[in-house]
């Protein structure tokens, strides 16, 4: 297993390789960059106390390369407590944490924000003060921020402190959000929901979503399912999507609960940043789908969903394998808290923090009890060290308002270039009427307008078609423009239905036509298989939104077998598809086989 943590980093560090490689030739070309659980089952005093600490050496974490000097932290703690003499010094300072996080940030007022290993030393009069100073600012017109209070602690000071006349200090941190958002500038983090079959996945997104709680028999859930077995098995079969909404104050929009139910265009209407969730198959059997949704979702983070009853067991373990793959962030939520015995939730506990502490995970599990755990966590949640779990029930609503909270906290960190050419991944189709073909995904890259000319495909000959994007939505919401990053949907000019599908490519027209690919080239590690892997083995290979049947025609030695690192020659065995270098690669044959990063494109046509 530490092959896979290791191999994955490589992964990771190649695509963000081939990614700034084509950035830097974009530069080169003339374009300019734009601008808690139940107390007996809760962990005992002894972790809690560690895990504590463990959050204390977290939060002076800096992934900052700024050097420290006492000067900065004179220099913050003058500008918070002087707002006479320093407020255009705090105006900017906010302004940079704002736009750092694309319209919201976590500001700590015993941190400094532009190196948090500064610390900063405040009574409690002078933190008072501060938090005032920071509100005042915040209205002007300049910034039109809301500021919410995550949480504030008082404590002894320590021996340093005390030194200093500190003999108690107050610690806290703030979230700053811009209140006027546009429809096409607001903030949207992804989340796909994984974990094994009856965990509860669909209830709990049901209950944030929708608001209420569930009543133990699948109520919240039936809102969710898409088609009727769905709801006569109780099982999710395909990819869902359901979106959640904070407003300016962090407050959930339109999850009231009631029988009322909120539409998406006024849950955006009232929301200064929105999560969407893609609710994915727990059953063996759907692994196709789950796989494809954390493949060609492009999802920032992912919730995996373990029942406090049955423990990590079945897909779960794959689903979080696949998820450290792909070097998204994880965090747990560990459900049915009120219906499982407590040994039996502490022997859950128990075994979630041994495979995280695991060489093939390498996370810290962090439990969360208080809201300081919560904005803790939040964070340095991107530092991919830390792994944030949950104890919760969606019937007596134990543990969701820390969920909430840590949903509305997570920074986004998705690496989307809007200098480079625009490129779309097609995920879904739909034939809407009086409307024509509408294709679904997630923008790659670049920025698009409505009446663009496009390049759509490849076709079942390597193909690609040239039309013209007429209109745009997003949330269904009519928007202008789609950024990188976004996910968006676009009604095509001229395309029937017919001629597209999932994993085709909406490009930028250019000087030249893209090309699709037959053949290319991958580094890959073979994660298990039972016996070796040859020339001529066949396997489902996704790529992205890609998926396909690919056979290996070429390796760099007579065969691999598990644990091995190779280069290896695929060829797509029904039709031409459209990847790039840097590109990550997942082939499985039943359960996940292995995984890679494109190479080498140049192979045929």
């Amino acid at each position: 297993m530490t092959s896979l943590n290791e191999f994955a980093a490589y992964v990771h560090s190649q695509s963000s390789a081939a990614a700034n490689g084509k950035k830097s030739n974009a530069n080169s070309n003339g374009k300019r960059p734009k601008p808690s659980s139940t107390k007996s089952a809760s962990v005992d005093n002894a972790s809690a106390h560690s895990i504590q600490s463990e959050l204390d050496v977290l939060a002076t974490l800096t992934l900052n390369d700024a050097p420290t000097s006492s000067e900065s932290r004179i220099a913050y703690k003058e500008c918070m407590l002087n707002l006479a003499e320093h407020k255009a010094k705090l105006v900017s300072l906010i302004r940079q944490v704002v736009e750092d996080g694309r319209g919201e940030g976590i500001l700590s007022l015993t941190h400094d924000p532009l190196d948090p290993n500064v610390k900063i030393e405040l009574t409690p009069q002078e933190y008072d003060l501060a938090l005032e100073n920071i509100k005042t600012v915040c209205i002007l017109a300049e910034l039109d921020c809301a500021v919410t209070e995550l949480y504030s602690t008082e404590q002894q000071g320590d021996k340093s402190e005390k030194k200093h006349g500190f003999e108690v200090t107050k610690v806290g941190r703030v979230l700053i959000r811009e209140r006027a958002v546009s429809v096409s500038q607001l903030l949207e983090i992804r989340v796909a929901v994984v974990g094994n079959v009856d965990a509860g996945k669909s209830t709990l997104l049901g209950v944030l979503t929708k608001g209420g709680l569930d009543d133990g028999r699948g109520k919240a859930r039936v809102n969710l399912f898409r088609h009727k077995h769905e709801i006569e098995t109780g099982r999710t079969s395909s990819v869902g999507m359901e979106i959640m909404g904070f407003d300016e104050t962090g407050r959930t929009v339109g999850a009231s609960g009631g029988t009322y139910k909120a539409s998406w265009k006024e849950i955006v209407a009232g929301s200064r940043k929105v999560l969407t969730f893609i609710d994915l198959a727990g059953h063996e059997k759907y692994l196709k789908t789950t796989v494809f949704g954390l493949m060609g979702g492009s999802p920032d983070f992912v919730m995996l969903i373990v029942g406090a009853n049955a423990g990590m067991i079945g897909m779960a373990k794959e689903h979080l394998g696949v998820a450290l793959a792909l070097n998204v962030p994880v965090f747990i939520c560990v459900t049915k808290v009120d219906m499982c015995p407590p040994n039996i939730l502490q022997s859950t506990v128990n075994q979630i923090s041994k495979i995280l502490r695991s060489p093939g995970c390498r996370k810290m599990p962090v439990f969360i009890n208080s809201n300081r755990d919560v904005a803790e966590a939040a964070t340095n949640f991107v530092s991919q060290r830390i792994c944030p779990v949950f104890q919760i029930s969606s019937v007596t609503g134990q543990g969701l308002d820390y969920v909430r909270m840590f949903l509305n906290l997570l920074p986004f960190h998705g690496q989307f270039d809007e200098t480079a050419p625009f490129e779309f991944e097609i995920n879904d189709t739909f034939s809407v009427p009086f409307v024509g073909t509408v294709v679904s995904g997630v923008v790659l890259s670049g920025t698009v307008h409505a009446g663009d000319s496009v390049y759509i495909g490849p076709d079942s000959l390597g193909q690609f078609t040239s039309t013209a994007i007429r209109s745009i939505e997003r949330k269904r919401q009519s928007v202008d423009t789609a950024h990188a990053g976004q996910s968006v949907s676009f009604a095509m000019k001229k395309i029937r239905r017919r001629d597209v599908r999932k994993g085709m490519a909406v490009l930028a027209q250019g000087a030249e036509p893209p090309r699709s690919v037959r053949e290319f080239v991958a580094e890959v590690l073979i994660l298990q298989h039972a016996t070796t892997i040859k020339t001529r083995y066949q396997a489902m290979l996704h790529v992205g939104a890609v998926a396909q049947t690919c056979t290996i025609v070429e390796l760099d030695r007579p065969y691999i077998r598990t644990g091995d690192r190779a280069t290896v020659k695929f060829r797509f065995m029904l039709r031409p598809e459209y990847i790039k270098p840097g590109q990550k690669v997942l082939f499985r044959e039943g359960r996940t086989r292995g995984l890679g990063v494109v190479k080498d494109v140049s192979y045929g046509t």
